[in-house]
Order: structure tokens, then sequence, then C-alpha cells
């Protein structure tokens, strides 16, 4: 079965950086768009940033364009997010998903969280 499973989460200083990553089994991983999500308290769950198979296109959303980097390496299965300058409003759960290009996000990974400092 498909697994995604996110790693890199943890406590930081605002300003300071993190890396997740997400390690995918059981697809072909560079056929799917792969996408970095995050879940603040009592908000909605919003795309941050997305990949497509081949890597040759990114999208950010607003909120951290210029600050975050989504990165893939089809090799090992897995997506990264760079996050640097991080900020208190940055602080959420944080999960990577999988989209065989039809629009829909068919899976998810647990999600792994992300406390910025201030």
């Amino acid at each position: 079965q498909v697994q995604l499973v996110e790693s890199g989460g943890g406590l930081v200083q605002t300003g300071g950086s993190l890396r997740l990553s997400c390690a995918a089994s059981g697809l072909t991983f560079s056929n799917y768009v792969m996408g970095w999500f995050r879940q603040a308290p009592g908000k909605e769950r919003v795309l941050v940033a997305r990949i497509t198979g081949s890597a040759i296109s990114t999208a950010y959303g607003d909120s951290v364009k210029g600050r975050f980097t989504i990165s893939r390496d089809n090799t090992k299965n897995t997506v990264y997010l760079q996050m640097s300058s991080l900020k208190p409003e940055d602080t959420a759960v944080y999960y990577c998903a999988a989209d065989r290009g039809l629009g829909t996000y068919a899976y998810w990974g647990q999600g792994t969280q992300v406390t910025v400092q201030s």
C-alpha cells in the first residue's frame, strides 16, 4: 500500500530553518505531483508548495514565497521542504501528499509538527 512518512519537524526560533522530508513507498513516485500542506490549530489545511513529477515546475503559497523551497529526489522517492526565515505564523502540522495528476491528492502522510517560537 502507499505510504508517505514525514520527518524533520520540531521546535525552532523565529528566523530559523528546518528541512522537512517525506519518504514515499508503494507508488511510482516520479508519476506523482507532490504537495506540502499545513494546518494550524483552528484553521483549514492549505497548500504550501507543490512540485511536478519531473521537478520541472513548482508553485508556492503566497505566504511562503521566497522563504520555502520544495524539491524532490526521485531516486530516493523523497520530497523535501526547505523552510527558512521561519515565523511564528508558520507554526502548524505539515503534511505531504501525492497527486496522480488528476488534481486530487489521493495519498497523505501522518503529518509532522513545526513550532516556531517568537
